[in-house]
């Protein structure tokens, strides 16, 4: 079932999503203070990719809390409202609501990226 949802998700959302997280991270990788936000866009354009089976873990500290305070302001919120519009929707139809479920998922790890781990789900 995650496979079918994985596939399904890519079609509708997964591979428009991790664009957007694409070009987020190529333009904070133009400077050299801002490539830790990069990469962390970078990471989650893969999780954005194929989310079923698979979590997302806190391991933040002091430092990944400041740098989520710089990402909200200048990228995370556009990267949430771009959730927000394609999680309702995906919950328009029955068969989009666990995408739409998804893509409520990834808004809180597109506001403060800094300090997430994505692991397998058991």
């Amino acid at each position: 079932m995650r496979l079918l949802l994985n596939i399904i998700w890519l079609v509708f959302a997964g591979f428009w999503m991790a664009l957007g997280y694409l070009a987020a991270g190529i333009v904070c990788c133009l400077l050299i203070v801002t490539i830790p936000f990069g990469i962390a866009s970078f990471r989650i354009a893969n999780y954005a990719l194929w989310p079923f089976g698979r979590t997302i873990v806190d391991r933040s500290g002091v430092a990944s809390v400041l740098g989520n305070v710089v990402w909200i302001i200048f990228a995370g919120w556009w990267l949430a409202l771009g959730h927000v519009i394609t999680g309702i929707a995906l919950c328009v139809t029955i068969v989009g609501i666990p995408l739409g479920l998804a893509n409520f998922k990834l808004i809180p790890v597109s506001l403060v990226p800094l300090g997430k781990e994505i692991v397998p789900v058991p």
